[in-house]
């Protein structure tokens, strides 16, 4: 039986859609395709301006955004739903590990935190989530999520990434301890 080349990539075609309908799935080939975030050149980086945000504690203190001037700030603006967002959260993880007596880490969530806690509680994670009280700062507005915006303690904005990243890579490590180190 003579088999088309044709229909074997249509077939192929096909399974390749089906599985990237499948949330498992495209989680993980999310992580497959997710690169280190660059850091904005010097010139182009955007002062935050505004620190007039409050944040509300959903597994942390609440937090008025006044208090991180002067701090590395790493925030996170995600959701339980997203596949890019859970495909990100394992590096996540582990770099908040990492340097979270160092950086002010902020998870910023619209979902209501018993939704939050039991995924947190499905895969191990801690990480401090809030939801915004009042108006995020307009610099800080994200359009999609995730979006991840690393602030310098000068309160330039150093990266503004859009989509998953392997946050716990060697060059997002080197760039964080660079910011920790005032340069």
């Amino acid at each position: 039986m003579k088999i088309n080349s044709k229909k074997i990539i249509n077939a192929l075609f096909l399974v390749f859609i089906i599985l990237m309908i499948y949330p498992p799935t495209k989680v993980y080939f999310i992580r497959l395709v997710s690169f280190a975030p660059s850091e904005i050149e010097n010139k182009a980086q955007k002062e935050i301006g505004n620190y007039q945000w409050s944040l509300k504690g959903l597994n942390a203190p609440d937090i008025n955004f006044e208090k991180v001037k002067g701090k590395v700030v790493f925030i996170n603006f995600w959701a339980t739903w997203c596949p890019p967002c859970i495909a990100e959260m394992p590096s996540i993880q582990k770099l908040y590990d990492t340097y979270k007596e160092k950086i002010t880490f902020l998870f910023i969530s619209n979902e209501k935190w018993e939704v939050i806690n039991k995924f947190y509680k499905e895969k191990g994670y801690d990480l401090p989530t809030y939801h915004s009280v009042n108006q995020i700062p307009s610099k800080l507005e994200a359009t999609s999520i995730p979006t991840t915006y690393i602030i310098n303690q000068s309160g330039k904005i150093v990266v503004a990434k859009q989509g998953a990243a392997n946050w716990n890579s060697k060059s997002v490590k080197r760039m964080l301890d660079k910011l920790l180190a005032g340069k």
